[in-house]
């Protein structure tokens, strides 16, 4: 083999042998490697961002520490994001700095207060208020009204809300549909409308009997009997059953005069030591200069003078002048022909033709004219404090509210308004507020005490007339110094 020799490198030719080159290249490759290669760390950094601001300090750019598995973020002008990895201590004081900065920006705890759902309302019933509008202001709907009247037809409580009486709606707190509504009419006297299925709703009557209590109201009249009786503390009703019981022997228009006095004996209802506004009256003497005139209560529920003779007149027993097929009866545990529950029928059905006269079976005073979707065009009769009747289904009526009526007088015409499958009549009686069987129910019929009662009729009275003599020595040991009028 032949060796030829070549002619020294440029470096060489510096002074500089060439493997001292090549490992000052290898040495300056090592230092940049290891200046700007970045170290591999498998412990991911946790990702934060911090926004600082302050008046004594330059704003500071966003610094975004990024896990490494984690995909680069979108980054915006003006964020310088830096990715490396640091030395162990330093690692742990990141951690501090984390926590410092999870701290501060952390959202603080917002506690979320949901609105309560109201599940009751109580409705004080103002003057010109209406059911419809009621259910309204309790956002119950129309339908809902419609279930509760047609479950109130054989009650009618519904039809004539009055200032004082109080509606309580109570909701289902699951379905917040409502459960109940209860009627407050006064302290003895509730009705309580309760949900039987989705279509239809129940009543029950809540009565208190509570205490009767004795009281005695005595006057003077000066000017009109009635001015002088509302100063004495009678209502309006109670002015008015006066007036009839003795309008047929005394003229209060004509024949009243100043001085002339009167003693009535009431019995007034408590319950829980609160007035429930029912009164009945038990005796009343009209004391004039020659002669006095008296009504006395007795236990059948009529009114007699002092000598037994009556002052109700007679009624009659049927509110028609011809012989109609009772097609329904009286029956308060009469079952529901769709929920089976108790459902009273409080009245008597006559199957008649519609355009049949209907007359009022006694004398009387109208309370009522109504439409009800249910009981379509009724009305309601109070005769005396003791008897009330009810037409209903009427095709139409020929009396007004507050109108007198007398015994056997046309009233309108039956028909078949309201909820009916054909026309008819249905009559109501009550006796003291409570519906009875009108077809058996005890009515006055006779002028007189019953003989055989008459001893026990007498002794009332004698009862009744002393509560009234202590009250009329009290008027005028009252009145013997006093120049006004009063009680």
């Amino acid at each position: 083999m032949q060796l030829r020799k070549t002619g020294q490198s440029a470096l060489s030719v510096q002074g500089i042998p060439v493997k001292h080159l090549v490992a000052l290249l290898v040495a300056l490759l090592v230092v940049l490697t290891a200046a700007f290669w970045p170290e591999s760390n498998t412990e991911p950094t946790t990702t934060h961002t911090l926004t600082t601001s302050s008046t004594s300090h330059p704003p500071s750019p966003q610094i975004r520490y990024r896990a490494a598995n984690q995909p680069p973020e979108t980054r915006h002008s003006g964020d310088l994001e830096l990715t490396q990895s640091l030395p162990d201590e330093d690692e742990h004081a990141l951690t501090i700095l984390d926590d410092a900065l999870l701290a501060q920006t952390e959202p603080e705890a917002v506690e979320i207060v949901e609105d309560e759902i109201q599940l009751e309302y109580k409705i004080a019933i103002d003057q010109g208020d209406t059911l419809s509008t009621i259910f309204d202001q309790v956002e119950i709907g129309q339908t809902v009204m419609y279930q509760i009247l047609a479950a109130d037809e054989q009650l009618l409580a519904l039809d004539i809300l009055r200032p004082g009486n109080l509606l309580t709606f109570r909701k289902n707190p699951e379905t917040l549909e409502l459960d109940e509504m209860e009627l407050y009419i006064h302290a003895g006297n509730q009705v309580i409308y309760r949900r039987v299925d989705d279509q239809n709703f129940e009543f029950i009557e809540v009565i208190h009997e509570g205490d009767w209590e004795q009281e005695i109201v005595a006057g003077e009249i000066y000017g009109s009997f009635y001015v002088s009786a509302i100063r004495a503390g009678l209502s309006k009703a109670e002015i008015h059953e006066i007036n009839k019981l003795l309008g047929e022997q005394i003229d209060f228009n004509r024949q009243i005069q100043a001085g002339d006095r009167f003693q009535i004996v009431r019995n007034s209802q408590y319950v829980n030591d609160e007035f429930t506004g029912q009164t009945s009256i038990e005796a009343i003497r009209l004391q004039q200069r020659s002669r006095a005139y008296t009504a006395f209560l007795f236990e059948d529920g009529n009114y007699y003078d002092s000598n037994g003779e009556s002052l109700t007149r007679a009624f009659r027993r049927l509110p028609h002048n011809q012989n109609f097929r009772v097609s329904s009866n009286f029956n308060p545990r009469r079952l529901h022909p769709v929920t089976g529950r108790v459902s009273p029928h409080n009245g008597t059905d006559f199957a008649m033709p519609t355009g049949t006269p209907v007359v009022s079976i006694g004398d009387g005073v109208v309370t009522r004219v109504e439409n009800h979707p249910f009981a379509g065009r009724y009305l309601e009769i109070q005769h005396g404090s003791t008897y009330k009747t009810r037409y209903l289904h009427m095709h139409r009526i020929d009396v007004r509210r507050g109108d007198s009526v007398q015994r056997g007088q046309r009233i309108g015409l039956s028909g078949a308004t309201g909820r009916v499958t054909g026309p008819h009549l249905h009559f109501e009686l009550h006796i003291n507020g409570r519906p009875v069987n009108p077809m058996t129910a005890n009515l006055p019929m006779a002028s007189s005490v019953p003989r055989e009662q008459l001893a026990q009729f007498n002794k009332r009275v004698d009862e009744l007339v002393s509560i009234m003599e202590v009250a009329r020595e009290e008027q005028f040991a009252m009145r013997r110094d006093q120049n006004q009028p009063g009680t």
